[in-house]
């Protein structure tokens, strides 16, 4: 089968600073500011073309940063990402312009995407139409509300038929109607064989969509495999992690960040 996503090694590397004063000491001064905090360490897996690949973990386990940098929104710091076509992100207000209209951030985001005037005439109806936001398309942004944006950013990036389709907590936002308009959209890129990454805390979601499953723990891949394989495993995790005090929950968080810094 043909590979659409190859992602290598990955680790991401951020910088934590306790104040403002660090950071610019760190800019401008040999000596090393600030704490290292890896988001990903050594992230691989593959997905060929026609996978629904479901992205889960408890919040900070690194489902969106992998996610930003597959779409190329998010440089690496180490590794290699190969995406075999065109790749589109939607998450709540990614890529949308607070101050600009519903209306104007459609027409840029497909000026940026390469689409003429003519094109984005012609897509524009339909985009809108989907995104049912109906007067609300000529006000600016900033006043949606994150169910609203993500309807936006939705219909976008469905009307501009991606290669790989990346949905990063889209559906998460807004009415149950919309999200159900929106998987149909979903089965129906299936059906035609496009490549697609879930992020989602909806088992059942990911139960019902997706074929594979990558777990991510902090930053490292706990597993990589079938929905029947892996989702029972992270259902057993889960069930056993809820019942942890926070106390408990803090302990096995540095213990596995531990183990992370000792692998790099």
């Amino acid at each position: 089968m043909e590979k659409s996503i190859v992602v290598k090694n990955i680790t991401k590397k951020y910088k934590l600073y306790s104040n403002t004063k660090e950071r610019i000491l760190d800019l401008i001064t040999p000596k090393d500011y600030g704490e290292d905090f890896y988001a990903l360490t050594n992230v691989s897996f593959e997905a060929e073309k026609g996978d629904i690949i479901g992205f889960i973990g408890i919040n900070g386990s690194g489902k969106s940063t992998l996610s930003n940098i597959i779409a190329g929104i998010v440089p690496e710091t180490s590794g290699t990402v190969a995406v075999n076509g065109q790749a589109a992100l939607i998450a709540v207000s990614a890529g949308l312009k607070a101050d600009l209209s519903g209306r104007d951030n459609i027409e840029l985001k497909l000026l940026m995407l390469g689409f003429n005037k003519e094109q984005i005439k012609n897509l524009e109806p339909s985009i809108i139409e989907f995104s049912e936001l109906g007067k609300f398309i000529d006000q600016p942004v900033k006043s949606y509300s994150s169910g609203m944006k993500s309807r936006l950013g939705f219909a976008i990036s469905v009307s501009v038929d991606p290669d790989i389709l990346i949905i990063d907590e889209a559906l998460s936002v807004g009415d149950k109607a919309f999200a159900e308009k929106s998987l149909e959209k979903m089965r129906e890129f299936k059906q035609r064989g496009k490549t697609m990454i879930f992020v989602s805390h909806s088992i059942g979601q990911m139960k019902t969509f997706c074929e594979k499953i990558l777990w991510l723990e902090f930053g490292k891949v706990k597993d990589f495999g079938s929905v029947e394989e892996v989702i029972p495993k992270y259902e057993k995790f889960l069930k056993q992690y809820k019942k942890m005090s926070k106390h408990e929950k803090d302990k096995y968080r540095e213990e596995a960040q531990e183990k992370t810094t000792e692998t790099l």
